[in-house]
């Protein structure tokens, strides 16, 4: 059995940002309330907002994937524990998705079920080529990848069932 972690380098690519969003915020906070009697409201803030913080930190070290010839165990980020049977899965497709308004592309991995859905996803943006590349390897599974980039549009119109239900749907039409 392999246990697969996302990007550890998440952490300072999303926690620096989210950092320097929330300091302003309460500076802000205090200087806009009464500084005699808002220490409490802004205390209750902070505490709050780094409980929160925290929160995610322990979701995100704790979301892995465990892969092996007998399928697939995920932890997610929210808590959700999520099995796939080996024999339920008929292979792994590897796509180049191109980001948004950009011609950028980010590597995309989906475990594919018998019946056509996605039923483990990687991200490139989360997962790094090397763990991608074992992926396949470890389930036994056969491996196709897609020569052309695509954009989301495009692989909602040729394979919607591998897409996350808030990614089939476009908000431009």
């Amino acid at each position: 059995m392999f246990t697969l972690r996302p990007r550890r380098t998440l952490t300072r690519s999303i926690g620096l940002p989210v950092f320097a969003l929330v300091l302003p915020l309460l500076a802000a906070e205090l200087w806009l309330l009464d500084p005699r009697g808002s220490w409490p409201v802004v205390a209750w803030t902070g505490a709050v907002t780094a409980v929160l913080i925290v929160a995610a930190w322990v979701a995100y070290q704790r979301t892995q994937a465990s892969l092996s010839q007998y399928g697939i165990v995920e932890r997610g980020f929210f808590g959700g524990t999520y099995t796939v049977a080996a024999r339920d899965i008929a292979g792994v497709l590897r796509v180049q998705l191109y980001r948004s308004n950009s011609l950028d592309t980010t590597q995309e991995l989906f475990v594919v079920s018998r019946t056509g859905r996605g039923v483990f996803r990687m991200r490139g943006r989360f997962w790094n080529t090397a763990t991608m590349d074992r992926v396949a390897g470890i389930l036994g599974a056969e491996e196709t990848v897609r020569a052309e980039p695509v954009t989301l549009a495009e692989l909602r119109q040729t394979d919607p069932e591998l897409l996350y239900w808030f990614e089939r749907r476009s908000l431009t039409r």
